[in-house]
Order: C-alpha cells, then structure tokens, then sequence
C-alpha cells in the first residue's frame, strides 16, 4: 500500500516549510501565486489529500434500501413478512443503511408499474420479501436499474442474489421426527408450486418418505391456497381425505392452525389423535388453541433455538429446530454485501454460502442434505460446504 503524501514531503521537494505549503492548498494569503501554482501542482503529481479528502473516502456510505413486500403476503393473520421486514430494518440501521417499505398491489404487478420509492430515486437498491410474479421481477430487473435481492424465495431464470431459508432440509427434518415418533402415515399440506419454499418443503417431505420405504400418495397431499392469488382457503381446497393419516407436515404454522381447528370440527383430537407439524415458529396469538411442534426460522438471532420462544411445547412436541440460510454472494453488488450483514456475521456454524443462484433451485441434483451444512453445486461440480472451510 502507497505511503500517504504529506505536506513535509511537498515542502521538501520545493524547499519550503510546510507553513508555506499549508498557507497555498488552503487558500491562504501569504504565499505568492507563482509559488502557490506551483506547490499545486506538485501536490498533484505526488498524490496529495487534504485531510478532509481523505475522512470522506474511508467515511462508511450510507444507503437508502427499497423493500417490497406483495400486498397478499400481508394478511391480517400472515404477518411473517412484516416480522422479517423489521429485522431487515434493524441490520440496515446497525450499518448506518436506511429502509423503505411499499406494499406491492395486485394491479401494480398485473400492469407492470414500477414502485413509487424507484420512481423518485429513493432507493440505491431493492429487497423483495416473498414472491412476486415473473413477470414483474422481470420488469424490475431490467427496468430498475439498482441492485436487488430476493428473501425467502428465488428465481433459477433470474442472475439475482437470494436469500432464504433451508426449506427442504427443514421438513425433511420435520418428517423424519414424525417417524421417530412412530407414524407412518404422513400428508403433506401446501399448494405446490404456489410458493418455492412450500414446494421445497415438499420435496424434503417426500424424501423421508422414500428413505422410509412409504410410497408418495396423491390423496395425502393436500392443497392449503390458491395458486393464484396465494390466500389460504379452507373451506374449498383444504379438504381431509377419506383415508386419514396419523400425521400431517404443515407448510407453515398459519396452515397448521387452520387445520387443527379443521380437524376439532370433525371430532378429532390433537395431539392424541392426529399429530400436527408446521413451519417457521411464528403464529398471530390467539389462532390456535394447541401448541404446535415447528421448525423455527430464527430471524432475529441467526442461530439454533433449543427451545420455542413464542409457544410452550406440547405434550408430544421436540424442540424446535432452526434452519441456516443459504446466500449466494456475487461481485460487484450492494447487497452481496448486505446480505453477508443481514446473516450476522462472525458466521458461527449456522451459515453455508453458495456462489450462483442456480446452486439454490431445488432442481439441482448436486444439492445433497447431509447435515445442516450441506455441499452445494457450482459450474455444476459438488464442492464441499464453505463452512467445513471456514
């Protein structure tokens, strides 16, 4: 690294004091203007900063970071996104970094419209919380024009930095604990497709099952939400089969609230006759009567929870597990380096971090879940979990 120029070195070369040399950069009388000229422009050939240069250059910028959150992810109940957002705001404001919230409506996306914080330069970049439709992310990442990030979900057609949760590790996981427990007859309740992270938890679903030896059955997977507009509808689309399990996995808690209270009215008991599990460790009080056994998305503290915080166990529950986010950084952008922030670093041994978006489709057949670090894919090769290099 260069020496910073002083002004002892620029008196030297011309034979002055530094007075003289301070009295010229500065502007002050005293000094004549061929001498002044003259000290300029050496100073300018040596690379001098005056002080004042310098603090600005090593002075922490500080941004302005749009936050867009769809307004049907924002039901009176389904206040998830709201919880993540103040999270978001609280890293931002530790790293002298400000938020702006706008609430992203159903004709926004449908007619292609470009928020207002965009639109008036408010924001030097983008985080969107929960999907939007593609064909609004695509109209943002081209006509944007600023860094953005996706949370809690992601998109393998889009180069765009993500970040979200362990899905699939975590109802693996999940399931797993219900064949602990001693069931077998397991269904499975979300929308496929309707989110990625419901379809991930899906997939890790389906993969107990098959490490167990129990077939995948059609009429135990059982839709929680319309497709489209993402609002949960019990009395349409969640409907209890014929032939009941002894357990269900919940794609969320809010999903497995309705449905404990679906199963009361049939004469169901829950936990003694039908077991429940759900998802993310966060519930409105006051929806449901039973605890709940989940799987605890910890976004304010970024690291295993021993113990639900929100809700007493049940009488049949395991502690709630935790789940690791996976961000894949890329050069050249803000939010690499934000989402880097938002994880919390020193990493600890929560955090895998994967370079390329394609590492985070759950089409990727390099992914393997070992552990809660597990080894990701790049350029299509299996490397291991950064976290084992750590």
């Amino acid at each position: 690294m260069a020496k910073a120029v002083k002004l002892a070195d620029i008196a030297g070369q011309l034979g002055v004091s530094t007075v003289t040399v301070s009295k010229a950069l500065s502007g002050q009388k005293g000094v004549s203007e061929e001498l002044r000229e003259k000290i300029k422009t050496l100073a300018d050939e040596m690379g001098y900063k005056q002080p004042s240069a310098r603090r600005r250059e090593h002075a922490v910028k500080s941004y302005n970071i749009g936050v867009l959150i769809a307004e049907r992810w924002l039901d009176k109940y389904d206040s998830f996104y709201l919880q993540m957002y103040q999270q978001v705001a609280t890293r931002a404001v530790a790293k002298e970094c400000f938020t702006l919230m706008e609430v992203v409506s159903a004709q926004m996306e449908a007619a292609c419209e470009m928020p207002k914080l965009v639109q008036e330069q408010k924001a030097d970049g983008l985080i969107i919380i929960g999907r939007l439709t593609g064909e609004y992310l695509n109209f943002l990442n081209e006509k944007a024009k600023i860094p953005i990030l996706y949370m809690d979900f992601c998109d393998e057609k889009a180069d765009t930095d993500a970040v979200i949760s362990d899905s699939y590790y975590g109802a693996y996981r999940m399931t797993n604990y219900l064949f602990d427990m001693g069931h077998r007859e397991i269904a499975y309740v979300g929308t496929l497709l309707a989110t990625g992270s419901i379809t991930d938890r899906y997939l890790g679903y389906t993969k107990s099952l098959m490490e167990h030896g129990v077939a995948v059955r059609e009429d135990w997977t059982i839709p929680d939400r319309d497709i489209q507009t993402g609002e949960i509808d019990t009395d349409r689309l969640m409907q209890l089969p014929q032939e009941m399990p002894t357990a269900f996995v919940c794609n969320c808690d809010l999903t497995a609230s309705y449905l404990i209270r679906k199963l009361h009215e049939q004469g169901y008991r829950v936990p003694e006759d039908i077991s429940v599990v759900g998802y993310d460790n966060y519930l409105f009080p006051g929806l449901c009567d039973v605890a709940i056994t989940t799987y605890e998305v910890d976004m304010k503290d970024q690291r295993p929870a021993q113990t639900a915080r929100s809700r007493p166990p049940p009488r049949t529950a395991a502690p709630d597990f935790s789940v690791p986010f996976l961000i894949p950084p890329r050069a050249n952008s803000l939010f690499a380096v934000y989402a880097t922030a938002f994880a919390g670093m020193p990493l600890g041994n929560l955090f895998s971090f994967c370079a390329g978006i394609q590492c985070l489709s759950t089409k990727c057949e390099h992914i393997r879940c070992k552990t809660p670090y597990f080894a990701v894919c790049y350029d299509q090769q299996e490397i291991p979990c950064v976290w084992d290099m750590y």
